[in-house]
């Protein structure tokens, strides 16, 4: 069964997410991933680059253990810097669909001082659903 989104009746429309996910399989749970590549090199430094890439990254472990994006029940987001992701709000949306296609998990983005790495602009956790 893929994954279907929940949206509570009455409720205006999410935008860009889902409210709630209903999904049966096998859970795959994603370490937060930072927008370096797999030599843990940053190759890009703007905040679309690397979100991107850490999209691609997610996608990538995700597809390794049997998966696809439509498996993707929940997205945890993690950036440094608010004011730089809402100025760059449909570049956000156009990259995201370049990589994730229309498919909109349950998501969560929290504003945090620092990551671990000190070019990472943003980290993202990902939670998906494997067919059994």
């Amino acid at each position: 069964m893929p994954a279907i989104s929940v949206h509570p009746e009455g409720w205006k429309p999410a935008k860009g997410y889902a409210n709630g996910m209903v999904a049966e399989g096998k859970l795959l749970f994603v370490g937060g991933q930072i927008g370096w590549n797999a030599d843990q090199r940053f190759e890009e430094h703007g905040f679309i680059g690397q979100m991107s890439q850490v999209l691609r990254n997610i996608l990538e472990v995700v597809e390794t253990a049997g998966g696809q994006a439509s498996d993707i029940t929940r997205l945890t987001w993690y950036v440094t810097d608010k004011a730089e992701y809402v100025a760059h709000q449909a570049e956000v949306g156009a990259a995201y669909r370049a990589v994730m296609g229309y498919h909109f998990p349950a998501m969560t983005m929290v504003v945090v001082s620092a990551l671990v790495e000190d070019e990472a602009k943003i980290e993202i956790e990902a939670t998906a659903v494997l067919p059994s």
